[in-house]
């Protein structure tokens, strides 16, 4: 999971880097194409087939994929990683709220306590950044939502598709959902979608996100087989660090004293939810009832 949070933030480096010459539709569909060829050679033991009914989820998966890609690409051709990145930490609230609409997940009142203060936190946050950039701003709400929905259908679909398969035809698809808007838009003059022929250092740019999302979820998949996401959560948040690293390092970027205290808000709130829901996760378990011990025989 360190790994994870080492190596995700260089997809937001990688992108922010082609999105100078690149149109930010090319960027997302560059991610999609390049991690479904890499992840091809691992596909070998599964074969290609995904079984129809499965179909409509992972290419719900795959939209949402997009669209949180999108979202964030758009913010950050234009932001700070650190900033952009602290207002899609919004995403754990977002998603505890789904989880109450769609699974029916029981919230209590604490936690929707730390779900308005860690929304109070991002404003600290956006707000400044609406001053500065305008409603760019907010393109990275539309990555905490769609990437909220990314996550529950992955919760859906976990039991019944195995990881490596599920992150190749969600990589597929959302290449299909792509290009037939790229296609669309050449010769547009559309300057996010209307794509260009890379230059130079481009290509080096373009392969480094879909390489740095293929290592980077691969990562988080390997963790995920060795501990439950709750356990893992936490340490989520040390991609700001990295982020913020990063950043100032490649762009010469560093989150004000306004930014740093509304990320501190989020990650408190985001670590207190996590916190209950470990210890409502606990409390289901011991409210099962005990399984019988078995009887020994004496040899």
């Amino acid at each position: 999971m360190l790994g994870f949070v080492a190596t995700a933030p260089l997809i937001d480096v990688a992108s922010k880097l082609a999105a100078e010459t690149v149109p930010v539709g090319q960027v997302t569909a560059a991610r999609f194409v390049v991690q479904g060829l890499l992840m091809l050679p691992l596909m070998l033991p599964y074969g290609l087939r995904l079984p129809p009914a499965l179909l409509p989820l992972v290419a719900l998966r795959g939209l949402m994929l997009v669209l949180s890609t999108y979202a964030f690409v758009s913010a950050i051709e234009v932001m700070p990683l650190a900033d952009a990145l602290a207002i899609v930490f919004v995403m754990p609230f977002i998603l505890l709220i789904l989880g109450r609409l769609v699974f029916g997940d029981a919230v209590g009142p604490r936690r929707i306590v730390a779900c308005l203060v860690g929304f109070g936190g991002s404003l600290l946050v956006i707000q400044p950044s609406l001053a500065t950039f305008g409603l760019v701003a907010l393109w990275p709400l539309g990555t905490a939502a769609s990437f909220a929905v990314y996550m529950l259908v992955t919760r859906g679909l976990s039991p019944r598709m195995l990881p490596v398969p599920m992150q190749f035809h969600t990589s597929a698809l959302a290449v299909v959902l792509c290009l037939p808007v790229l296609l669309w838009a050449e010769g547009s003059g559309h300057a996010e979608l209307d794509p260009v022929w890379p230059r130079d250092l481009a290509w080096l740019w373009l392969f480094g996100v879909g390489l740095a999302s293929a290592v980077a979820h691969m990562l988080m998949t390997v963790a995920l087989r060795f501990a439950p996401s709750a356990t893992l959560a936490p340490l989520n948040y040390l991609e700001i660090v990295t982020a913020s690293a990063l950043g100032y390092l490649i762009f010469g970027d560093f989150p004000d004293a306004l930014t740093w205290a509304g990320i501190a808000v989020i990650v408190g709130s985001g670590l207190y939810i996590i916190h209950r829901e470990r210890q409502a996760s606990a409390e289901r378990r011991a409210a099962l009832p005990a399984p019988a011990e078995a009887s020994h025989v004496a040899g």
